[in-house]
């Protein structure tokens, strides 16, 4: 077996010893240590396991007896094809985790370049991320959005909580942050020609107070009255929250619950998460500001995705791939497009370690 995998091993065993010694040890520490190699241990023990069976088939080829050759001889191409599975998920597993995929997360949508068109697509957009968290048994949590005059969003910025099959809505939502471009003929169009608008989505892993602690002295809690479409009030009490953090200007508001502490809530959840985002820019200068990295301008000429109504087709301009039945796409099957930006996202990953 190589030396880097029975490393592991062994690390593995000696953690499984000292929790078993009753001697005085930090049981959490490495508990969770064991937790975190006992998937990876398995495919290693079943990688040797085959490494062993090649070995033996390749002695048995050496037997006069011919039909035991002939056996071991058919068996060896299905054995090497299982040892090469088991390498590729072993060296997949030791790849850096993003900490924040099992995190909740929140996904703020923008009107970019297009008017009206924008707005609307903003609303598909919205609709369509809803039916894919639903999908996946996520569910979906205004925080607080801005209608237009057409009937779409201006803005809407919302939670996904839930949990998926070792992951959590940040793992898939993630992919979705950047400048996504629209290309159709509108409804108002009378002369067919189609137009192109611009919408921006900026996912941020949802952090709780053990993530990212804020000093409550750096925030200034403001109570208002909620507003509804036009800015007439839709309550009497005042229950809408915005919450300002005071040494960086960043703000958040929330006026979707019908209380002042649920509000408060949501606003401190969102103001939270970019705190953070802010200051790990500061940081770690490598990772760029989530605002420049995921949003963008909303300009035309900015794209991570585009959807072309007319020719039926979707294009994510990241992995250069095309997908078509983009009613479905907009029905929120997503999976597809998500599962392609995942495999390309791993590939860079591996090869990212052999430089």
């Amino acid at each position: 077996m190589e030396p880097a995998f029975q490393k592991i091993v062994d690390e593995y065993n000696s953690i499984t010893d000292q929790l078993s010694s009753g001697g005085s040890v930090d049981i959490a520490k490495l508990g969770k240590r064991q937790s975190e190699l006992q998937g990876v241990v398995e495919v290693i023990k079943r990688y040797g396991l085959k490494l062993q069976e090649l070995a033996d088939n390749q002695k048995l080829l050496e037997d006069s007896d011919t039909d035991i050759k002939a056996m071991a001889e058919a068996e060896i191409p299905a054995i090497k094809t299982e040892i090469q599975n088991c390498q590729e998920l072993i060296e997949e597993m030791l790849l850096p985790r993003d900490p924040n995929n099992d995190k909740n997360c929140i996904v703020e949508i923008r009107a970019g370049a297009g008017g009206d068109e924008s707005t609307l697509f903003t609303a598909e957009i919205f609709r369509a991320y809803g039916k894919y968290a639903e999908e996946n048994n996520w569910k979906p949590y205004i925080v607080s959005c801005s209608k237009s005059e057409a009937g779409g969003f201006k803005e809407v910025i919302f939670e996904i909580h839930g949990k998926g099959q070792g992951a959590g809505p940040y793992s898939k939502f993630k992919y979705e942050s950047g400048v996504h471009r629209v290309q159709r003929v509108p409804e108002t169009e009378k002369s067919g020609r189609v137009h192109t608008s611009t919408i921006t989505v900026a996912v941020l892993p949802e952090l709780e107070e053990k993530d990212y602690s804020i000093n409550p002295n750096d925030l200034k809690i403001e109570a208002t009255t909620s507003s509804g479409h036009g800015g007439q009030s839709v309550n009497t009490t005042y229950s809408a929250v915005r919450i300002i953090h005071t040494p960086t200007g960043i703000t958040a508001q929330c006026q979707d619950e019908r209380s002042f502490s649920q509000n408060k809530e949501k606003a401190l959840a969102v103001i939270r998460s970019r705190v953070a985002a802010h200051y790990e820019e500061i940081e770690n200068k490598k990772i760029r500001d989530f605002t420049k990295n995921q949003i963008g301008t909303g300009d035309r000429s900015e794209k991570i995705r585009t959807y072309n109504f007319p020719q039926d087709r979707v294009t994510d301009h990241r992995i250069n791939e095309n997908f078509n039945q983009i009613y479905l796409i907009m029905e929120g099957k997503l999976e597809l497009i998500i599962d392609a930006l995942q495999k390309a996202d791993l590939q860079a990953k591996k090869e990212a370690l052999k430089k």
